[in-house]
């Protein structure tokens, strides 16, 4: 139960952090702002299209983690201990 839990905190962690690399694209400002909007906020954030990007590149990113945790044994852990 806690490494499937593991496994999705790991790929919400990525998502999310995907997520605010992604907003950013293709933004526009509004052309004509009406009063009371603020002029920055972009016409058409295509919010969708960047959920379905953040997705994919997530998937990737996990699967790349996943790959080298579980296949190639390797984790944080491995890393800070020094032979002796």
């Amino acid at each position: 139960m806690s490494y499937w839990f593991s496994q999705a905190a790991i790929f919400l962690l990525i998502w999310f952090v995907t997520l605010f690399a992604v907003l950013p694209w293709g933004v526009r400002p509004q052309t004509d702002t009406e009063p009371g909007h603020d002029p920055g906020a972009p016409s058409n954030p295509q919010l969708g299209r960047k959920a379905v990007i953040t997705t994919v590149i997530s998937l990737l990113l996990w699967g790349v983690y996943f790959y080298v945790t579980q296949t190639l044994g390797f984790s944080l852990l491995s890393l800070t201990q020094t032979g002796s």
